[in-house]
């Protein structure tokens, strides 16, 4: 069984990783050259048309993460398939409850304040409203896959109220204790209702760019945005000037329309999104921790495991959805 990775966030567990894999197996790290000619996995996060053609023996590409779409799914061959992982979304969840505090409580914006020596709270500023907590929060999921319920779980020990759309619409709000749940014909009406939204959607051709400059409105003037699912989920400009224009109070951005190379230098977005002062800006970081990618090291075995026995692969893409 020949492997290789291209994915750098897996070397720091290169020896557990190497360890799990069925005995004989040669794996090459972080390849420059021809080594997809004979290999039989590829594991990485971009698989694109010119590496297809160049592994003619290709049976699995393995995303190290959930999202598939930077896979040409075209190119591939017909015996090879695609599956993915997960495991972030303990550490997403996380992000998601901090950045709703901060934004929620004014933290941003009073680090910002007492950097220049201005105290912003209400104690101090008579013409500053006191912060609202958690508790009683209207809390809206665009999306409700792994990181949607495990954040909603987080958020609801805070006593926030939820609710959600997704693309099915089959979500059993009682179940979940959601106050409702429908298909995303209902996003307006989401938005209108809630105080945060948490963007969690998959990116395909009908979702891009499903949050634009109607929906940031009907957000309003106190509604925050947390998006950690793909930047293009929300239109570029729209999200920048509802936050210039204070359409809505702020965003945590976590995931971006411009992405750099190796060398992890370049601006996330054509606009200046870090002039703003109500944006929380991170580097795609909310599910990078450890456990997440211990997890996903085990994962990726156990399914190279199960190629090399004959065995059915789990969690298996399809790229015509």
């Amino acid at each position: 069984m020949k492997i290789v990775v291209g994915d750098r966030n897996l070397l720091p567990h290169r020896v557990l990783f190497e360890s799990l894999l069925p005995a004989g197996s040669e794996v090459r790290w972080l390849p420059d050259g021809n080594e997809l000619a004979d290999a039989d996995v590829y594991v990485g996060g971009r698989f694109t048309a010119a590496q297809a053609q160049a592994a003619p023996k290709l049976r699995l590409v393995h995303v190290a993460g959930a999202g598939t779409d930077k896979v040409e799914f075209a190119a591939l061959g017909p015996d090879t398939v695609v599956a993915n992982t997960f495991h972030h979304e303990n550490s997403i969840a996380e992000y998601i409850v901090a950045a709703a505090v901060m934004m929620r409580r004014g933290f941003l914006a009073q680090d910002r304040a007492l950097r220049t020596d201005r105290w912003a709270s209400s104690v101090y500023d008579d013409t500053l409203a006191q912060p609202r907590s958690l508790g009683g929060a209207k809390v809206g999921f665009v999306g409700y896959g792994h990181i949607g319920r495990r954040a909603w779980e987080l958020l609801r020990a805070f006593g926030a109220e939820g609710r959600a759309v997704t693309g099915r619409g089959n979500v059993d709000a009682a179940s979940h204790g959601l106050s409702w749940a429908e298909d995303n014909s209902a996003l307006t009406r989401l938005l209108r209702e809630v105080d945060l939204v948490v963007v969690s959607a998959p990116l395909t051709e009908s979702t891009r760019g499903m949050i634009g400059a109607d929906q940031l409105n009907a957000l309003g003037g106190d509604g925050v945005l947390i998006n950690v699912g793909r930047g293009p989920l929300v239109d570029e400009q729209a999200l920048y000037e509802a936050l210039t224009d204070r359409t809505i109070a702020g965003a945590a951005i976590d995931v971006w329309y411009s992405y750099p190379g190796d060398e992890g230098r370049g601006a996330p977005s054509a606009f200046p999104f870090a002039d703003l002062p109500n944006v929380l800006m991170t580097p795609h970081s909310s599910g990078v921790t450890g456990d997440t990618f211990v997890g996903r090291v085990h994962d990726i075995a156990e399914n190279i495991g199960r190629l090399d026995r004959g065995e059915p692969l789990l969690r298996i893409v399809d790229g015509t959805r």
